[in-house]
C-alpha cells in the first residue's frame, strides 16, 4: 500500500496553505473524501475523521448562519488528531474559527480555486492511484496490439530477448526485469517500470540498451493495464502441455485473477510470434470468438454423425 502525505497533495494540486503548517506531514490513509454537512449542523456521531474534509459553498454558507459559540465548537470538533486536512473550495474565505481550531489541533487548512465537485473528483482519482495495493513481479511487460502482456519465467529463459523482438515488430515496452503493479480498481491491475530502469532493457552479452533512444518514443509506454500473463518455461518432455486451449489457467496477483498461458521454450520456436498470436487470440476470445470451442463443437458433430 502506498503512502501519501498532505504536503504531497498540496504540491500536486498547488493548494494554498492557510494554517496548520505543523500537520503537513500527516498521512492520508484512505482515498474517500468527506463533505461535513451534517457535522456543520452538529451531528458528529458517525464523523469520518480520518478522511480529508472538503468545505464548499453549501457547508460554509450554512456555517455562517450559526451563533459564534456554535461556530467555534463545530470547528474544534471538525479538527481531530486523525483528520489529515481540511480543504476549502472555490477560493472562498476561510472562517476565523477554522483557522484558530486548526492552529490548536495542527490540522492543515488548504484552499483551492476549483469548484468542490471538480476538485473532489481529481483528488479522489489521485489518492486511489497512490494508495492502491502494490506489488512487484519479476518479468517483462509489453503492450501488444493494445493487450498488456506480462511475460514471466525463470532468469535466463529469454524474456528480455523476446521483448526486444516484439519491440522490433512495432509493439511497445513498458517494463523489463521488474514490473511494479498497482491494483487501481476491481479486477484492474496497472503495471509500470521503476524509475531507475524506465525504458531500459537488459540483453545478456550486449548489456543495457535504451529502447526509447534506439527505437523512438513510440516504442515505449510508461504504464499499461495487465490483461494476460505468459509464463515461459524450458520444455519438459515429461509434461503435457495444453494443445487445444479449452481450459483457461489463472494467475492471482494481489486480488485479481489474470488469464495465464504457459509457453514451453526450446530451440526453433519463435517466441515473439507465438506471444503476438496469443495476444491477438486473447482479444478475439474477449470479443466472443473462441477457435478452440468451435473446433470442439465441430468434433462433437462429426462424432455424432459417425455414431448415427
Amino acid at each position: 500500500m502506498g503512502q501519501v502525505t498532505v504536503k504531497q497533495v498540496m504540491d500536486m494540486f498547488d493548494l494554498d496553505l492557510i494554517s496548520g503548517e505543523e500537520g503537513l506531514g500527516r498521512r492520508i490513509p484512505i482515498s474517500d473524501i468527506s463533505r461535513p454537512g451534517l457535522e456543520m449542523a452538529g451531528y458528529f456521531t458517525h464523523y469520518p475523521a480520518n478522511r480529508i474534509q472538503m468545505l464548499g459553498k453549501t457547508e460554509l454558507s450554512f456555517f455562517a448562519l450559526l451563533e459564534a459559540q456554535e461556530r467555534t465548537e463545530r470547528m474544534l470538533k471538525l479538527c481531530t488528531d486523525d483528520t489529515p486536512a481540511i480543504i476549502v473550495a472555490h477560493g472562498m474565505d476561510v472562517p476565523s474559527e477554522l483557522v484558530a481550531a486548526s492552529g490548536r489541533k495542527h490540522v492543515p487548512v488548504l484552499r483551492t480555486k476549483m469548484p468542490t465537485t471538480r476538485f473532489s473528483s481529481l483528488l479522489t482519482n489521485y489518492l486511489e492511484s497512490q494508495l492502491a495495493p502494490t506489488t512487484a513481479v519479476h518479468g517483462v511487460l509489453v503492450d501488444i496490439y493494445g493487450v498488456g502482456v506480462l511475460i514471466t519465467g525463470k532468469s535466463g529463459v529469454g524474456k528480455s530477448e523476446t521483448a526486444l523482438e516484439l519491440v522490433k515488430k512495432g509493439h511497445r515496452l513498458v517494463a523489463d526485469d521488474c514490473v511494479e503493479i498497482h491494483q487501481e480498481g476491481e479486477n484492474t491491475l496497472v503495471g509500470h517500470p521503476p524509475k531507475l530502469i524506465e525504458h531500459l532493457l537488459e540483453i545478456r552479452g550486449v548489456g543495457i540498451i535504451d529502447i526509447m533512444t534506439l527505437f523512438g518514443a513510440s516504442a515505449v509506454r510508461t504504464f499499461k493495464r495487465i490483461s494476460l500473463v505468459i509464463d515461459l518455461e524450458i520444455w519438459d518432455q515429461d509434461k503435457t502441455y495444453d494443445r487445444l486451449g479449452l481450459e483457461e489457467e489463472k494467475m492471482r496477483i494481489i486480488d485479481t485473477d489474470l488469464t495465464k498461458l504457459t509457453i514451453p521454450v526450446r530451440p526453433g520456436r519463435n517466441l515473439a510470434v507465438i506471444i503476438e498470436v496469443a495476444a491477438m487470440n486473447y482479444r478475439l476470445k474477449r470479443m466472443g470468438v473462441n477457435a478452440a470451442e468451435e473446433f470442439s463443437k465441430r468434433l462433437d458433430e462429426v462424432i455424432a454423425q459417425d455414431t448415427n
